[in-house]
């Protein structure tokens, strides 16, 4: 017979519904407890939704990172990324961490102490670039617009010319502002003055029309929560040949071996050797990337932009009709899968996106200098929907209502 004295009730752990007590500390009580994870409709900057169909993935069994069924996934992938990057770039994969580590994975390969980084700012992310960069010790230089508006691309074509940077950093669809920056023309002055061009594309890729070769991007970087409605993990990135030459040719070796573009390409298979051994890549999340891009496909690149930006036109129809304004005036310069709407004079933004969380539906305030300013409104992937836009902008306008009759 089994003594029960050091034996408690407890979880059931592989099928055995008692637990050892004899541990020298005890058990956090809160991991003795099922996990809460309430529905909601994420219409926040991101994460989004996933579809159905992406979600199943994260049930699948787990493969090796080396096995050849894995690797036939991230081939998959890597053509997947190409495909919506709209490039044949071989450095073309996916760096393991959010999109914030596209952004570092770029930057630590393309600059090396005695390089000038120009940033067009344009909101949070360019600020952050710059940040990156001063942190590395490198020569920065910001161009700047208001916030709500865009950097013309001719003072962005005069600043390159003048300053002769080594590399150029914009970002596409600023999330703290909702402005689209254009490219048109950009890739053309770098190449000019022997520049190269750096895209951050983490909250526009799918929603926003892109074409990496054609504009002439020498490495660009997104983000697999925002569009392709993938859990947040995994940081999609592609080098140009001509990125790949700089790495190739730095005079210090890249500080970062995690973040190495040549040994991260190498596992992915970019560079056709034999693969070495650099990471565990996470397994799980490269399932759900794969069928995201998998969904993207079915429903054609181009098919998706027009749908985001057909579906934005929606969003702008019902705030007029319940008297909202978008932050961003010219409709050109508008992200058409993430809009900032103005808050009206005298209304508590933070109440009224609580009134709508209390409902289940999730939208975001304003991100550093935007803060109480703007409520951010993503409409990503399958939540760009037209009846699924007009509720949200019912409950907006309804939760505003409720919280003005409050004061």
């Amino acid at each position: 017979m089994i003594s029960t004295r050091f034996l408690r009730p407890s979880v059931s752990i592989f099928g055995v519904g008692i637990t050892c007590s004899m541990s020298s500390r005890a058990p956090p009580k809160a991991l003795l407890q099922d996990m809460v994870v309430p529905p909601r409709q994420l219409f926040g900057p991101g994460p989004s939704n996933m579809a159905d169909s992406i979600a199943e993935t994260q049930s699948k069994n787990l493969l090796g990172h080396l096995h050849p069924e894995f690797v036939q996934i991230m081939g998959d992938v890597r053509l997947g990324l190409q495909y919506i990057f709209k490039t044949e770039n071989k450095y073309t994969f996916a760096v393991s961490g959010t999109g914030h580590s596209g952004m570092e994975c770029a930057m630590v390969n393309l600059l090396e102490r005695g390089d000038r980084f120009l940033v067009v700012e344009i909101g949070l992310w360019g600020q952050r670039a710059a940040d990156l960069a001063n942190r590395m010790g490198i020569e920065v230089k910001k161009i700047s617009a208001p916030h709500g508006k865009a950097v013309p691309v001719e003072d962005i074509r005069k600043a390159i010319a003048e300053y002769k940077p080594n590399l150029v950093f914009v970002c596409q669809g600023d999330s703290s502002t909702g402005v689209a920056q254009p490219l048109e023309t950009i890739g053309d002055a770098c190449r000019e003055h022997n520049a190269l061009f750096l895209v951050d594309t983490v909250a526009s890729l799918g929603g926003t029309p892109f074409d990496a070769d054609a504009l002439k991007v020498d490495c660009v970087y997104s983000a697999t929560q925002k569009v392709l409605n993938a859990p947040p993990g995994l940081a999609p990135i592609s080098f140009s040949d001509r990125a790949i030459e700089k790495i190739r040719n730095r005079k210090q070796r890249v500080a970062s071996f995690y973040f190495d573009a040549l040994e991260l390409g190498n596992y992915w298979g970019c560079d056709g050797e034999l693969k070495r051994y650099h990471h565990t890549a996470p397994i799980s999340t490269v399932y759900a990337l794969r069928a995201a891009l998998s969904a993207i496909a079915k429903e054609g690149i181009d098919e998706s932009i027009q749908r985001h930006k057909d579906n934005a036109q929606v969003l702008y129809s019902s705030l007029k009709k319940h008297g909202l304004e978008p932050f961003v005036e010219d409709e050109n310069l508008r992200l058409p899968c993430l809009t900032t709407v103005k808050v009206p004079e005298g209304v508590d933004w933070k109440d009224v996106a609580g009134k709508m969380m209390t409902n289940g539906v999730e939208i975001a305030g304003g991100l550093g200098a935007t803060v109480g300013k703007i409520w951010r409104i993503g409409t990503f992937g399958i939540n760009s929907n037209k009846t699924k836009i007009e509720n949200v902008v019912e409950l907006l306008s309804k939760s505003i209502d409720e919280t003005r009759s409050k004061l």
